[in-house]
């Protein structure tokens, strides 16, 4: 087994290492397909150049503040909704739940021309609330806190109640602590999708210094300039060393926050 996953993890890590080859070799030798595996030259011109000529750290920070407000409101809305599904009784609870879970099957691209029109008309283009409030909500955030909320025991709430508990006290006081291990990982997951959304801030935003890096990477390739392509690849390198990081370090925490609602008890 463990040859078996190194072998699978040296496959995945593969393509890694290619894009770190290609990001350190000069653009001419790029061009002429003289890369292998093992390096044969190394220049960080790509790299200081794509830094130097694009704001590409501009981009970057955009890109991480967006992600960063909206997971954590996606984590507020998430963590209130879910606890109102999931503790509290009122008329058409499940209709509604069944309704949310049915918006996870609406693709962005069937909504996406509406919310344009909306963002247009508040005169919200090219600023950073049209970039997260689109996405304050998310369904798979409720769906999978709301589950592992249900594995809490019915008496834990009872007894809250009878002690005079608030609704709001027993969330923060005694749900939200107990439930660091899959919030810490639905951040995980959805600060990844933010910071690889394209689509949406392509269409939204149209001035240099608004744009996240998915879209900064795009406009960095010039078909008529196959000189640029040592420069995305540089700057893909630069973009993917955070979201690498990021899995490298919170794998464990996704992993055991998804697995918490799997197992009842």
């Amino acid at each position: 087994m463990w040859v078996l996953a190194l072998a699978v993890a040296l496959i995945v890590f593969l393509p890694v290492w290619y894009l770190c080859v290609m990001s350190f070799t000069p653009t001419q030798y790029i061009l002429k397909n003289d890369v292998s595996i093992i390096p044969k030259y190394f220049s960080v011109e790509n790299l200081v150049t794509v830094s130097n000529d694009n704001p590409l750290f501009r981009w970057l920070l955009n890109t991480f503040f967006v992600s960063v407000v909206t997971v954590f409101i996606q984590i507020v809305t998430s963590s209130l909704a879910a606890y109102a599904f999931a503790f509290m009784d009122f008329k058409g609870k499940n209709a509604i739940f069944l309704c949310l879970l049915a918006t996870m099957m609406v693709p962005e691209e069937a909504v996406i021309i509406s919310n344009y029109l909306t963002m247009s008309h508040w005169g919200w283009l090219d600023t950073y609330q049209v970039l997260i409030v689109p996405f304050m909500g998310s369904a798979m955030g409720i769906f999978l806190l709301r589950q592992f909320y249900m594995t809490f025991a019915k008496e834990l709430h009872e007894a809250a109640e009878l002690d005079g508990c608030t609704n709001i006290n027993f969330l923060f006081k005694i749900v939200l602590p107990l439930s660091k291990g899959m919030i810490g990982a639905f951040a995980i997951v959805s600060f990844l999708s933010c910071y690889n959304r394209y689509l949406w801030p392509l269409l939204v935003t149209s001035q240099t210094n608004m744009r996240v890096v998915q879209v900064g990477i795009t406009s960095l390739q010039d078909q008529d300039a196959p000189q640029t392509i040592g420069l995305a690849l540089a700057a893909v390198f630069i973009v993917s060393l955070p979201t690498f990081i990021i899995f490298v370090v919170g794998h464990k925490q996704l992993v055991k926050g998804l697995m918490a609602g799997a197992v009842k008890g």
